[in-house]
This record gives structure tokens, C-alpha cells and sequence, in this order.
């Protein structure tokens, strides 16, 4: 028997759809029980991770109205912005675009300006210039007329490890340091099995319309994104950041400035065996492309049960170990700024990326973050671009929402 979307919308206004989070589902599948889409309705698929191609369009209350005809250049937290395309003229107003890559500094950029803006607790510092004059002005998350992200290219079906074939370190946006030459060192990206485009990889419900989690607000996929392709499709999504978690973005800081974190939540339906089959990928089974950072050669193929599954997920910290270095080396690498002196972490920051295990010489911090296999050789991870924790928590979340009907599928 087929169901479809209609009748599992009927069970979510019911309250008696049946529905897992994309881990519980897998671990349903490494125990060998037998699945039927009799039995599940729904299973949420999330990822969290840097995802380059975030950008906001805003609009800012910078002056009084008739201050000035048309803004010219503008900067939020000293993050460039791109005035327009409308120019509000004589409003005070400025209709603005911020990409989530754009840096106000070595560790503050986009992705730390989106955060701030959807705590609304942080104060913005707005320079605009305009007509030959200077206006400045603060205001908070909460205080924009408009404020709507939209991402270019997201939740790429898995992604890359990066390694360096060359002699020289190279700073890449790959890296939190430069990435030591000689393979001798591997980043990754990609929370493998949990992915939604890892168990729709057809695009078969992730299609224009369907809503998502953005960030944990409610938003709608617009289609494929930029340099999408049937082997590696991405997704464009959009959504208000009125509702956002603050703790599912963020800046992301690597040897080649800050990056932007985005976590995104769907919702796969489950109509038939054939989304059993789709959905029971395990990480073990998601291939993980071994690129040269210098070109994006493909030099050899690992896989990503080697990330998640051989791996810690969480990063311990035993502050006793801590020496006081006076200017913390691992708070100051770290590139979600989740490191507290003498030892801490900031748990609503930290993505267990990795970063301090090798930045503090305390060995204050301790995780298993795995090695990739080539050509014989194991290579280390020294850093995890993507958060699996936080991509399940999103997966949680979203269930939460179906489960309590205010969440239902559509636009498939």
C-alpha cells in the first residue's frame, strides 16, 4: 500500500503520525529491524555546518526620515554591506545585503552578524554614508523593519575532506590553521547519514515549496542552489530570521576569515518501500571525496563512518590540566569562541570541531576525531567543519513541531 502526503497530513492534525528523527531511524537499521511505511510516517533529516552561501536582506532604521536621499556604503558591526536595490529615498531606511562570508575582521564577519541579529539581545553598531555624510546609529535584532536569510547553496548531499599535497602550509577556509602540507593533515565537512539530501538524493520531496527548519525558524525551499548537480545536489532555502535559533548559526573562524554556520531541518515522508530504502543509508555507506585543497582534485574516496561512526562527537574538557597560559592560544583559535579560560566551554557555542585539541598545550580538551584512509596512509582530522550534535538536535526539533501538528509537510 502507497500513502500519501494529504493522509500523513491528516495523522499530524490528528496527533497519531509516526515520527523519528533521521538517528533514531538508523539505529532501527543497525539493529536489523525490519521497517515498513506502515509502521513510520515521517522521518526529520538535518545537517549543521559552514555553509559559504548564506547571505540577509535587511532593512535598517538608520535616520530620520529626510535625512538623507540615498545610502551609499554601509557597515553593521563593521561587517560591509550592499545598499539596495531599493533605495528608500528620504525613509531613513535602508534596504541592505549582507553575505554571510563578508569580514568586518579576522575572527567577526557574517555569520557572527546573523547571530547577533537573531538574538536580538546584541547591540549593532550601523555606519552608513550618505550625500557626504556620516550617520551612525545602534539598534538591535528586534528593531529591523525586515530581516529575511536566504542561502544560495545549502545542505550539499555530504561533502569533502580536504587535505594538502604540497609542501607549504596553505590558509584555506578549510582550516582553522594552515593546513599543513605533505597529507599530513585532513578537515571535513558533512553530517553524513543524517543529511536530507542524503536520504532524498533524487530530490523527490525536497523541492521548491516544501518547508524546512532554517536556523530553526520555519522556512520554504526555493529550489535547487548554485552548483547543484544531480551527483551533488544542494538546496536554496529561505527563511525569516525572526524566529532563529541563535545557537544553530554563528561565525565560523578559519585561517582565511570567519565563515558562516547554517542549520537546516527537513521533513522526509514516508509513502513506500522505496523511501525505506532511500532512508536506510548509513554513514558507513556515504562515500566522502578525499580533495587536494591547491585544485579540488578527487585524489581518493573515504567514506563517513569514519567521521561519525569511529569518532568522538563531543569534546570534554578536564580543567585541572589547564597551565594558565596567560593569552589562551586555544580560546583565542578557537573558532566558534567557545573557549573560556582556565578551561571551560561554552556548550551553546562549541560545534566539537576539533580546533583545541591541537591549539591548547595543556591537553585540556580531549575528543576522537578520527583519521581518513589514502593510499594506504592514515591522515588525521584536525577539524570537523560540520556539527552532527547540533544537526541532530535540529532533526529533534523539527519532530517536535510534526508531532505537536504545527509543522506539516507540503509543497510536494
Amino acid at each position: 500500500m502507497v500513502k500519501t502526503v494529504a493522509e500523513i497530513n491528516k495523522k499530524i492534525r490528528g496527533g497519531t503520525a509516526a515520527v523519528l528523527t533521521a538517528e533514531e531511524f538508523k539505529k532501527k537499521v543497525r539493529d536489523g529491524e525490519r521497517l515498513s511505511p506502515d509502521d513510520i510516517d515521517v522521518v526529520t533529516c538535518g545537517t549543521c555546518g559552514v555553509m559559504s552561501g548564506t547571505m540577509a536582506i535587511l532593512t535598517v532604521p538608520v535616520a530620520e526620515p529626510g535625512a538623507f536621499r540615498r545610502a551609499e556604503s554601509i557597515t553593521l558591526n563593521g561587517v560591509p554591506a550592499f545598499p539596495g536595490p531599493c533605495p528608500n529615498e528620504g525613509l531613513g531606511l535602508v534596504d541592505l545585503v549582507v553575505y554571510g562570508t563578508s569580514h568586518a575582521s579576522r575572527s567577526y564577519g557574517g555569520g557572527n552578524l546573523f547571530r547577533d541579529v537573531a538574538s536580538a539581545e546584541k547591540e549593532i553598531e550601523v555606519h552608513t554614508e550618505a550625500g557626504g555624510k556620516n550617520f551612525e546609529c545602534t539598534v538591535y535584532g528586534d528593531e529591523l523593519h525586515y530581516a529575511m536569510m536566504i542561502t544560495s547553496r545549502s545542505a550539499f548531499k555530504n561533502y569533502s575532506a580536504f587535505v594538502n599535497s604540497g609542501k607549504d602550509p596553505v590558509n584555506t577556509i578549510f582550516s582553522v590553521l594552515p593546513l599543513s602540507g605533505g597529507l599530513t593533515q585532513a578537515t571535513v565537512s558533512g553530517c553524513g547519514e543524517i543529511n536530507p539530501l542524503q536520504n532524498d538524493p533524487d530530490i523527490r520531496f525536497l523541492r521548491s515549496g516544501a518547508g524546512v527548519l532554517l536556523n530553526g525558524a520555519e522556512g520554504l525551499i526555493l529550489g535547487t542552489g548554485t552548483r547543484s548537480s544531480p551527483e551533488k545536489p544542494n538546496l536554496s532555502i529561505s527563511a525569516g530570521m525572526a524566529g532563529m535559533n541563535s545557537e544553530f548559526m554563528g561565525g565560523f573562524k578559519t585561517s582565511a576569515g570567519p565563515e558562516c554556520i547554517t542549520s537546516i531541518a527537513a521533513a522526509i515522508p514516508v509513502l513506500d518501500d522505496e523511501c525505506i530504502a532511500r532512508l536506510s543509508v548509513l554513514d558507513e555507506e556515504v562515500p566522502l571525496p578525499i580533495v587536494d585543497v591547491h585544485d579540488r582534485r578527487t585524489l581518493g574516496f573515504s567514506d563517513y563512518g569514519r567521521i561519525w561512526q569511529s569518532a568522538g562527537r563531543h569534546i570534554t574538557a578536564d580543567p585541572a590540566k589547564c597551565l594558565f597560559c596567560g593569552e589562551c592560544p586555544a580560546q583565542e583559535q578557537c573558532p566558534a569562541d567557545a573557549i573560556m579560560p582556565g578551561g571551560g566551554i561554552i556548550s551553546s557555542r562549541c560545534l566539537s570541531c576539533g580546533a583545541c585539541l591541537s591549539t591548547c598545550i595543556g591537553e585540556v580538551y580531549s575528543m576522537e576525531t578520527g583519521s581518513i584512509e589514502l593510499e594506504g596512509k592514515e591522515i588525521p582530522v584536525v577539524l570537523r567543519q560540520s556539527d552532527r550534535r547540533r544537526g541532530e538536535q535540529i532533526c529533534s526539533d523539527l519532530k517536535e513541531k510534526i508531532e505537536s501538528g504545527k509543522f506539516m509537510l507540503g509543497g510536494m
